[in-house]
């Protein structure tokens, strides 16, 4: 590990070495851009960080607010590549964490080691408005997730993402498009993936997964692909929608949230390892993107149900575990002022089917401002959640401040 990051630093002066004749790149485009004579290959480079401070307080409805908690951390460091390579038909992405968030989930399935690596994928168009890809990169699945940290609307996604993502994984995607008369838009995609999440090493453990997406976007295209950036930074001059729906079909999943979450393990009559626990896991998502003249609006819904909720051991008996089945919704909106100051605002709500996980609904409500100096390339945004859960009296008032810089 300290050999790839000797290499990786080494790497990282040589490019700015090579790089500090350059006088006409502009912020936001990348530290360096070169093409080949040749027109054979590309590459871009660029980086970007976010620092965080978060404040946490309890609320109790008897007492009040109670005692507090503080951090500051760094909440993500990537480095980016991209480019094509041969033929501009055929593009390439890569991008790197460097954060201990970012590389955080060492297990034995990836050989104990810090899973690096966000993206590698490669796209190739290789018919008319078909893109085969291959490698690994986030699946098509609720809006949130695909939309960029670095372009989000408010400081973090909302719980809904976090419960019910499908995230990154390994596999091929299937993309096309069509235009239905002058403007009306519709995408395609399917995808078959390992179905356990990034940077796993070790041989599939249950089934494969199947992802499908379509949208469809009545008015055409949003400016700059605005559709899967947070706000309406473009301040689009006509209305823009965007509706999509993903059913995602995760066949013997060994995880109690599709690819994401625990492991779900067995043990025999001696409470030796037994192997994992499989299951098919099915995730359905719904979800809208609406902008006009500054003003954006974002909704998402997620079920997850699973043919079988508990885990049980070789002898039928029940470990405890079970899969986190359940739904949520997701509503934000928010308007982008002429001075580039935004407001916005967030509802989400976690259901979870009590009568497997045991877990009560949890609601979230969030208020954010956020300054853009450059869009999204150099922002400051701050936000305050409110979170209640049914039948607690223990609440939770959280406060953050982030500071986001990308090259």
């Amino acid at each position: 590990m300290k050999r790839f990051n000797l290499l990786l630093i080494a790497a990282l002066f040589t490019t700015v070495a090579f790089a500090q004749d350059t006088t006409d790149n502009k912020f936001g485009k990348g530290f360096y851009n070169v093409v080949a004579r040749d027109g054979s290959y590309s590459m871009k480079f660029a980086a970007r960080f976010q620092s965080l401070y978060i404040g946490e307080w309890n609320v109790n409805d008897s007492t009040g607010v109670g005692a507090g908690s503080s951090q500051f951390l760094l909440r993500r460091a990537r480095l980016k590549f991209g480019g094509f390579a041969f033929s501009p038909k055929v593009k390439y992405k890569i991008e790197l964490g460097l954060t201990n968030r970012d590389i955080s989930g060492a297990s034995s399935h990836t050989k104990g080691a810090p899973r690096l690596i966000l993206d590698a994928v490669v796209k190739w168009n290789f018919y008319k408005n078909l893109s085969l890809w291959g490698g690994q990169t986030k699946l098509a699945g609720n809006r949130e997730r695909v939309v960029s940290s670095a372009n989000l609307q408010l400081v973090d996604r909302s719980k809904l993402n976090s419960n019910f993502n499908i995230d990154r994984d390994m596999g091929a995607q299937l993309r096309h498009h069509f235009t239905l008369g002058k403007n009306f838009v519709v995408r395609e995609i399917f995808s078959v993936s390992q179905g356990e999440g990034r940077n796993i090493t070790d041989k599939n453990l249950g089934g494969y997964q199947y992802t499908s997406r379509i949208e469809f976007l009545p008015f055409g295209t949003f400016a700059s692909k605005g559709d899967y950036v947070g706000g309406d930074i473009k301040r689009e001059e006509k209305p823009k929608l965007a509706i999509g729906g993903t059913y995602d079909l995760h066949d013997r999943a060994v995880k109690n949230k599709s690819n994401q979450g625990s492991y779900m393990e067995r043990f025999d009559d001696t409470g030796d390892f037994d192997g994992y626990f499989e299951t098919d896991i099915t995730t359905i998502f719904a979800d809208m993107m609406f902008k006009y003249k500054g003003f954006s609006l974002m909704g998402e819904y997620a079920v997850r149900t699973s043919e079988q909720d508990s885990v049980t051991n070789a002898n039928g008996t029940k470990t405890g575990q079970v899969v986190a089945v359940g739904s949520g919704l997701n509503m934000q909106a928010g308007y982008l002022f002429k001075n580039n100051w935004e407001v916005a605002g967030r509802y989400t709500l976690t259901e979870w089917d009590k009568t497997v996980t045991g877990k009560e609904a949890q609601t979230q409500y969030t208020l954010g401002v956020s300054k853009y100096f450059k869009g999204h390339k150099l922002k400051v945004q701050s936000d305050i959640t409110y979170s209640e859960t049914v039948g607690s009296l223990d609440n939770d008032l959280i406060y953050r401040l982030q500071f986001d810089l990308h090259f």
